[in-house]
């Protein structure tokens, strides 16, 4: 059952994007959401990124409520930037003195680009290691995440065979849905659950929207934004252009829900609808918190960057638009979408 708004409680579902670092950004959102005494979440959808810190969140939360969930996901991080130490990622000695976070000119990127084109995981990596498992099981506590009965969870991933969309919900989340949610295929093996191959949710569902329209009682949703929609100019270099490839593939999923979303938002208000179809439906009202252009102004391969210094810097731009979001919308969770969504997704 879902929960209806008591006193001046905002209730919230929110859909956090995938992205790997620049989760950290998602962080520092969520640390100030749990902030607030006003709002009250509901449900989460998550994919890659966004499905670690929606199951951590679950964890802590389930242990000792919202502040609990603050300590699971400070905990968290920092262990992900202690893992980043001996990472052969990192920025070179110009980007350090120029505070430049990305990694696009890093010797160890460059390396990587050029030997994943020419061998796949299999072949690069034929014993299957992956630290992000190590990380994840010692951090998480799948039976802690599936115990938090107040949040409803949904994660997604893609199944390599149908091409389709799966959603695995709180009940069902092990270490395994996790990182077939955040699979890269260039980078790692497929994962393996009841029989079936999955990588990376992103493809399909960065994050998906139905599962919290069709499964929660709050009509409000709060994208958290990680991957750009919208850029100026056009990309020259080939890292431009991949990176740009990188955040309209990502974006292409959320894109379409959203346009389903204005059209029926807009049938019910014209009330173009039969009394019965109207019954079954809801109007959505969505909401949208981005990083603007400290965002923008990070490259593709800063998603690789976890250094301690880099991640507490997403964070803080997180906490920051968090804040600035809530001052300027709280008021209308409940009540109506806070963006144009003709303006922004048609």
């Amino acid at each position: 059952m879902g929960r209806v708004p008591t006193g001046n409680s905002r209730i919230l579902n929110l859909a956090l994007q995938g992205g790997g670092a620049h989760g950290a950004f998602t962080w520092g959102v969520l640390d100030r959401l749990l902030e607030d005494e006003r709002i009250d979440i509901e449900g989460i959808s998550g994919t890659s990124a966004g499905a670690m810190n929606a199951a951590v969140l679950a964890q802590g939360f389930a242990r000792d409520g919202k502040e609990g969930a603050r300590k699971a996901l400070d905990d968290f991080w920092d262990r992900i930037a202690s893992y980043s130490t001996f990472a052969p990622i990192r920025r070179s000695a110009i980007d350090r003195m120029f505070g430049n976070w990305n990694l696009d000119q890093s010797p160890g990127n460059v390396w990587l680009d050029a030997v994943v084109r020419l061998l796949s995981p299999y072949q690069l990596n034929p014993l299957d290691l992956n630290p992000v498992r190590d990380i994840l099981a010692s951090e998480i506590d799948i039976r802690a995440v599936r115990a938090c009965e107040r949040l409803k969870l949904f994660v997604c991933a893609t199944n390599v065979r149908s091409g389709k969309i799966r959603i695995f919900e709180r009940t069902q989340l092990t270490i395994d849905v996790l990182l077939a949610s955040a699979c890269l295929p260039h980078l790692f093996r497929a994962v393996e659950i009841d029989g079936d191959a999955y990588w990376d949710g992103g493809y399909m569902g960065n994050p998906a929207i139905f599962p919290l329209i069709n499964g929660c009682v709050s009509p409000d949703v709060a994208i958290v934004q990680i991957n750009p929609l919208a850029r100026d100019g056009v990309p020259k270099t080939s890292t431009e252009i991949l990176n740009r490839l990188n955040e309209i593939s990502f974006n292409s999923s959320l894109m379409r829900e959203m346009r389903a979303i204005e059209f029926i938002n807009r049938l019910l208000e014209e009330e173009s609808l039969t009394p019965r179809a109207a019954s079954r439906l809801k109007a959505i009202h969505v909401h949208m918190i981005a990083g603007g252009d400290e965002m923008k102004d990070l490259g593709t391969a800063s998603k690789f960057n976890a250094k301690i210094e880099f991640i507490l810097h997403l964070k803080s731009i997180g906490r920051r638009c968090a804040g600035a979001w809530l001052d300027a919308n709280a008021d209308d969770i409940g009540v109506r979408s806070t963006i144009n969504l003709d303006e922004i997704f048609l």
